[in-house]
């Protein structure tokens, strides 16, 4: 994970659901760009339409609670979304979303004083969140370095997929 993300922010809740991520009714694909269509329409029916590619989630407590599914995180990432910011995450959603290359960041503070519209920057290398809007910046943990290599790489999938193809190569 290489680079800073920077867009807009659309603000949510405690406790949204898988199924409000990406309800049931749109789980016949795995392709994350069909799933994208429908990320949030449930709770915001104009999400997809208005959001813009690298605008970014935020929400309170226990962000991806509910169903296991893989879905979900990869809804937000096809949806172009660069990463969601929470005050916390379901512990599966979190791993999920690392599995699949979305980067997470748990930060109660940001996530309380940033709005829907408001521009927002995050340094996952730095470890800072920056709301631009309201001038004020936030500290996160970054993550380990490991972890950093496999979300740049798009997830656990295609990061054991190159690892492979090191090794078959003698790298």
């Amino acid at each position: 994970m290489t680079k800073a993300f920077s867009g807009k922010a659309w603000k949510y809740g405690d406790h949204i659901d898988t199924d409000v991520i990406i309800p049931a009714r749109y789980l016949v694909s795995s392709d994350e760009t069909v799933l994208g269509k429908y990320c949030m329409e449930d709770i915001d029916k104009d999400f997809v339409r208005n959001m813009s590619k690298g605008d970014m989630i935020v929400a309170g407590d226990n962000f991806g609670c509910g169903s296991s599914r893989e879905h979900a995180p990869l809804a937000i990432k096809g949806a172009g979304c660069s990463c969601v910011i929470a005050a916390s995450f379901a512990r599966i959603f979190y791993r999920n979303s690392i599995n699949v290359g979305l980067p997470i960041f748990e930060c109660p503070e940001a996530a309380a004083s940033i709005e829907t519209g408001d521009e927002v920057a995050v340094d996952p290398i730095a470890g800072t969140i920056e709301n631009r809007t309201k001038g004020m910046t936030f500290r996160v943990a970054p993550f380990a370095p490991f972890l950093q290599e496999l979300i740049s790489a798009g997830g656990l999938i295609p990061y054991a997929r190159r690892r492979l193809e090191e090794r078959r190569k003698g790298a």
